[in-house]
């Protein structure tokens, strides 16, 4: 995602299950600095790891992957074929769950409606919370591909396709595939893994979900968390950034109430179709005349409903959009220039005030220095020069900021997902790469899952307590 980073279950764990987690909690107590790293583990883990190194770490992965791909691209082809919306995820999580419990961990599914937490413990040390996210987006793919997908389920009160254009299916087997590769090496590594099955990313509620049913409380919080994205940038390489590396999301929803009558004696009405026109224009002048040009902010209309007919003015039109922001002064300015905007159009049509709503979606991501250093020093020596630091945030939002809110210190990474050769054929005037969400978006998958299955096996086993 370079292209798009710098454009923009039921019951409790078991008494083994908190065993673990005591002893890594008392441990993290002990040996806690600032927000809760743990300088002691990661120079710990890095200095007793010469003989098993980040080099080391990739090249077990690397002698192991060619036995072990077959089965995650039969998985990831499976759950391409058949991708499922935010809490709809009943199929993904139950093959996700069954993979999980092949591997050896112990499952438990529908915490968060329908996420899932595989927990595995290898004896006192860290427990580390690996994210991936489940659903797929209302969309018909368009890609040709042999595996592409058909399937339909209800959105908004209407059937729709849906398609894996975000990446979630490359991210669900790089998930499988770096358990089984911390499991085979689980003799140089102690502690508790965390792997949590996400619901409903794209809608920015799944993790919040989860929160809400107790996922800490019934599993231990973590003292560490990952996850990874796919996109644009080549396959191979692995990109990463200390502090914000999203944006913060704000769901917008105005309701313009005007007056319906016949579309020949508009003079008769109050037209909603004209103010939610004007506001659709009005309101990026906001972003071109209020914030700082420096400064990253965007306002979206993606949504505009009212109307039957062409020749009938409705009573009212809703408009739904998206505010995306990296700074809180800059969100706080977008926000109340969206409300101002609206009511001043309202006033215009001499309508009545309409009806506002809007609604923080998801916090920017914020990766926490000294972890995201230490496992970007991993990377470097692992994956060379292919190991890139990105300069500025997603313009993209992630709601994974809900478990760095609930005090988890996490890194979020991305790996490429396309042939260079095309990256490069695009950049000198070819056809231009598909982005995260087109229905043309399709990662290649042997390299991508390989490069995700090795990074998330470094980072966590980075931050392992080592025998």
């Amino acid at each position: 995602m370079k292209e798009v980073l710098t454009r923009a279950v039921h019951g409790g764990p078991s008494d083994r299950q908190r065993s673990g987690v005591d002893a890594t909690r008392l441990l993290g107590e002990k040996a806690a600095l600032c927000v809760g790293i743990s300088l002691t583990l990661i120079v710990g883990s890095a200095a007793s790891a010469a003989d098993f190194g980040p080099a080391a770490v990739k090249e077990a992965v690397d002698k192991t992957f060619g036995a072990t791909y077959p089965r995650l691209e039969a998985l990831y082809k499976d759950l391409h074929r058949h991708p499922e919306l935010g809490f709809q995820e009943n199929r993904t999580a139950t093959e996700l769950a069954a993979a999980m419990r092949s591997v050896g961990f112990q499952v438990t599914e529908h915490v968060g409606k329908t996420g899932i937490v595989a927990i595995y413990t290898n004896g006192a040390g860290p427990t580390v919370l690996v994210r991936t996210e489940l659903d797929a987006l209302p969309m018909q793919e368009k890609t040709g591909l042999t595996y592409a997908g058909t399937d339909r389920q209800m959105w908004e009160g209407k059937e729709t396709y849906v398609d894996h254009s975000c990446g979630h299916d490359i991210h669900m087997a790089a998930w499988v595939g770096a358990a089984e590769a911390l499991l085979a090496m689980k003799t140089h590594w102690r502690g508790t893994l965390m792997f949590i099955g996400q619901p409903s990313e794209e809608s920015l509620g799944g993790a919040k979900a989860m929160l809400d049913d107790k996922l800490f409380q019934r599993f231990g919080k973590p003292d560490y968390g990952f996850a990874l994205h796919v996109a644009q940038g080549p396959y191979g390489t692995v990109m990463y950034k200390p502090g914000a590396i999203t944006s913060n999301s704000d769901s917008l929803e105005i309701r313009f109430n005007g007056r319906g009558g016949h579309g020949s004696m508009p003079n008769l009405a109050i037209d909603p179709v004209m103010m939610a026109a004007r506001f659709v224009v009005d309101v990026q002048s906001i972003v071109s005349r209020e914030k700082n040009p420096a400064a990253f902010g965007v306002i979206t209309i993606g949504s505009v409903h009212g109307g039957t007919a062409g020749n009938i003015i409705p009573d009212d039109v809703v408009l739904r959009g998206t505010i995306r922001s990296y700074s809180e002064d800059v969100r706080k300015g977008l926000v109340a220039g969206a409300g101002r905007t609206a009511r001043a159009v309202a006033q215009m049509a001499d309508a009545a005030a309409p009806e506002v709503s809007i609604v923080e979606s998801a916090k920017a991501v914020l990766n926490e220095p000294t972890l995201t250093e230490h496992t970007a020093r991993e990377f470097r020596i692992a994956f060379g020069d292919n190991a890139i630091q990105i300069s500025s945030p997603s313009a993209a939002s992630e709601d994974f900021s809900d478990f760095v809110a609930a005090g988890v210190p996490s890194m979020f990474f991305v790996i490429g997902g396309f042939d260079p050769a095309q990256i490069a054929a695009a950049k000198a005037g070819g056809v231009e790469l598909p982005v995260n969400h087109s229905p043309l978006f399709a990662p290649i998958p042997e390299p991508t899952i390989r490069t995700g299955v090795e990074a998330m096996t470094l980072s966590v086993i980075g931050v392992l307590a080592r025998p």
